[in-house]
């Protein structure tokens, strides 16, 4: 078997039946699987996938999933000499998404794993259609294929670049199996993908990026979600990186209000809409609060981190 898809699901709701019709939908020169890892889907999802016999359905109780055990899990019962991980959310953009992720990782015997681009899907915001492009095109403007090796001097002095080095994004990857069976995901509630492809790089393997191998894949959030995930995103790169994401006081200060002049000005130039503007100027004042009390939890009250955290299964496993 050459490859096999792995979607972790838990109530997607209706749209994953669009997301398994656009995995069922490829087409490649080879032989490939789908297997579903579902932890409690009390939605019809379950149902759904058994109507498609073609689809492996592995069940697991909700309190035994986790980002990396699972995925662990569904790639130890695979077949395929490539595995491409997918999230219940992301709908591949066309048929040949396989394909291009596969071929990423086969072009080079030392390349571990590939990502591939998010688009935002047509009802979300112009700024997150654009925040998607912006992040997407750096790895445009790279090598698409990089590891320590690429700039040993600059891996070992540069935080941005080893942040460039370890991104990678389970929402839309393929890694070798080979590769995997040495570096199996780490069990952990957050970063699984970019821990891992950190462990990789390290080891001196390599990664590329797939331009082809799109999938839709975005999110809207209220202000004080924005602030939740923006915390619980700045306690766990501290934790499990090392590194800070926020500034003190003043200099978050002056970075939320160089955000939102940027984000109005964009938007007026751009013609959105007023209110949607304004919504986004609070989601980067609640971006930038997030990250800084994140960066330095240990100042605040367990009651108030605990507030702060949007995913409390993190927040305790990091603590």
């Amino acid at each position: 078997m050459k490859a096999s898809i792995i979607v972790p699901t838990k109530n997607p709701g209706s749209m994953f039946i669009e997301v398994l019709q656009a995995i069922r939908n490829q087409r490649a020169d080879w032989p490939f699987e789908i297997i579903v890892v579902d932890s409690g889907s009390t939605d019809g999802t379950v149902d759904e996938i058994k109507r498609h016999p073609e689809v492996t359905l592995i069940e697991i109780p909700p309190n035994e999933f986790g980002h990396g055990r699972t995925r662990n899990l569904a790639i130890s019962k695979a077949r395929g000499e490539f595995c491409a991980l997918l999230t219940h959310d992301a709908r591949p953009v066309d048929e040949y998404w396989l394909s291009h992720l596969v071929a990423a990782v086969e072009q080079d015997s030392r390349i571990a794993g590939a990502f591939g681009p998010h688009r935002a899907y047509q009802q979300h915001s112009a700024f997150t259609k654009r925040d998607l492009e912006n992040h997407f095109s750096t790895f445009e403007r790279l090598p698409f294929v990089l590891s320590r090796d690429t700039d040993p001097e600059r891996y070992k002095s540069d935080q941005g670049w080893r942040q460039i080095l370890h991104f990678y994004s389970d929402n839309n990857s393929c890694l070798r199996r080979s590769v995997w069976e040495r570096i199996p995901y780490p069990d952990v509630e957050f970063a699984e993908d970019q821990i891992w492809a950190s462990q990789v790089i390290e080891a001196g393997w390599k990664k590329a990026y797939a331009p082809n191998a799109a999938v839709f894949h975005s999110h809207e959030y209220g202000p004080f979600e924005q602030l939740q995930r923006a915390f619980d995103e700045s306690l766990a790169f501290r934790t499990l990186f090392g590194y800070r994401l926020g500034g003190r006081f003043m200099r978050a200060a002056r970075s939320a209000a160089a955000l939102s002049l940027a984000d109005w000005r964009w938007g007026r130039a751009h013609g959105v809409r007023l209110a949607q503007v304004a919504r986004r100027m609070c989601n980067d004042v609640a971006l930038v609060a997030g990250h800084s009390l994140g960066a330095r939890s240990e100042w605040l009250p367990k009651a108030v981190k605990a507030r702060l955290s949007r995913d409390k299964k993190l927040f305790y496993s990091l603590r």
